[in-house]
């Protein structure tokens, strides 16, 4: 596996610290409101990686955040009246939805921040012990960025002109800097914010320490991989960095890995542009699994251009899939069980390539878009070897070989092959089939009026019902 490592700006080979195991930490979204459709790229990208190097054989230990104390929360619970701890909760079952709907596995551990301030204190003390942080009158504690000397070896740019990042805290009494470049630990309380009581003020802690608090407890002080969108390199990486290798004198990451941005219509997503779309939006317009899938048909660290046209792309070749998928399984059903011809065992035989073609690319980077088109050659032998010209059915060795390879290949992408197996992992899925049964019943009773109903109320949420010998059946249109 080889991977582009931001902090060399090269692709390396991957080598863990721990042989067979993973230690991984992604940056998780600040929960203020509904998670974006660019937030849920970093999420698909390194589900998908996770994936991938479980069917490598690795145990990976994937820690993700909560941002559950930041000026925008506390803003929205300002807005609406209530405590920002409401906001926060609302926001983070939110989230949790969206990515179930998405197939985003949960991480080994989801920590939030306003549940690791003590550790965060104690991060800050060793800081300012070691020289590396002071504390201003007001109670303010800034890093001192150039006491440490390999800052911005991340982002690569000259310490002499940088400037703080957009996203870093701003407190009054910034002239209490001893230098423009040393960014906030913690911050004093103002009126209606979250506080704790600490040796410096009653306050609440910067944005950047959490994470390098959160990766040492729940990882180690030098993990092998940290990850998140490109839009964190600087200065919310750089700044983890200099925290965590001036607390422990040690290498925080070994690789770094960031995702592209994600444009709208060859625009940058902004709400001022009125291009900003929630992934609770575009999901109830398209299948859940349509926007994974999208996601997944660029190489992960290229920008990728969202569009009507695009997505309804995704939704043709998705169906591509899961069309021979549905073949293939129903196919399973009748499938004779007899020896293979020499033409049979030839094509069983060149399944292998297909999932060479597929680690191959995988392992270039995690190249998705070529491991999708390795699902497409598959698919493509699949239809010719099971689907005979002659109406003769493939025998059952066929037919398993193809689908099991397809719903494997198609799983390490977080994707389901067949539309009966999407359906299942629907979120509304034990619902849809209590109105279901609730329609059987009154047919059963001869209530045609409300069979109709059940059926017509489905239909309106995009929902469509096919009365099969086997039962009623449901998908997403």
């Amino acid at each position: 596996m080889k991977i582009f490592n931001t902090l060399t700006r090269k692709k390396e080979e991957f080598v863990p610290i721990t042989p067979g195991k993973i230690s991984m930490y992604v940056c998780g979204p600040t929960v203020y409101n509904y998670i974006h459709i660019g937030n849920a790229r970093p999420m698909i990208v390194f589900d998908t990686f996770r994936r991938y190097m479980e069917y490598r054989g690795y145990t990976v230990n994937y820690v993700s955040n909560f941002t559950d104390v930041d000026d925008k929360i506390i803003k929205k619970a300002n807005e609406e009246g209530v405590d920002s701890l409401e906001i926060s909760t609302r926001y983070i079952a939110e989230t949790r939805k969206d990515m179930e709907a998405l197939n985003v596995r949960p991480a080994t551990v989801h920590p939030q921040a306003t549940k690791e301030i003590g550790g965060m204190i104690d991060m800050i003390q060793t800081l300012i012990d070691k020289g590396h942080a002071y504390v201003a009158a007001d109670g303010t504690v800034y890093f001192r960025t150039r006491s440490f000397d390999q800052y911005g070896k991340l982002s690569h740019k000259n310490l002499d002109d940088l400037r703080t990042g957009e996203r870093e805290l701003k407190v009054s009494g910034e002239d209490q800097k001893e230098d423009p470049l040393d960014f906030v630990l913690w911050k004093p309380k103002k009126e209606g914010e979250p506080s704790w009581p600490s040796p410096w003020c009653e306050g609440r802690p910067g944005w950047h320490i959490e994470c390098s608090v959160m990766s040492k407890k729940y990882l180690a002080e030098t993990i092998d991989i940290h990850a998140g969108g490109e839009d964190l390199i600087f200065p919310h990486h750089e700044n983890e960095i200099a925290q965590s290798e001036c607390t422990s004198g040690k290498e925080f990451a070994h690789y770094w890995m960031h995702n592209g941005f994600l444009n709208i219509d060859n625009r940058k997503m902004s709400k001022s542009l009125g291009n900003f779309f929630t992934v609770r939006e575009i999901t109830e317009k398209y299948d859940p699994q349509v926007l994974r899938f999208f996601m997944q048909t660029a190489q992960y660290r290229g920008p990728l251009n969202f569009s009507a046209e695009l997505m309804e792309q995704a939704k043709q070749s998705l169906d591509r899939i899961r069309t021979c998928g549905n073949m293939l399984k129903e196919a399973l059903e009748t499938a004779p069980e007899r020896d293979l011809n020499a033409e049979e065992q030839s094509a069983v035989d060149g399944i292998s390539e297909f999932v060479k073609m597929f680690e191959d690319a995988m392992d270039d980077d995690l190249n998705t878009a070529d491991a999708i088109t390795a699902i497409f050659e598959l698919v493509r032998s699949a239809n010719v070897n099971v689907k005979t010209a002659s109406g003769e059915k493939a025998p059952r060795k066929v037919v398993e070989s193809f689908f099991n390879t397809l719903e494997m290949l198609a799983g390490i992408l977080g994707l389901f092959v067949t539309t009966e197996d999407d359906a299942a992992a629907d979120p509304e899925a034990e619902e849809i089939e209590g109105l279901i049964a609730q329609r059987k019943e009154a047919k059963k009773n001869k209530d045609f009026a409300l069979a109709d109903k059940i059926r017509d109320d489905l239909l309106a949420r995009g929902i469509v019902l096919e009365d099969t010998r086997e039962g009623t059946k449901w998908k997403r249109n």
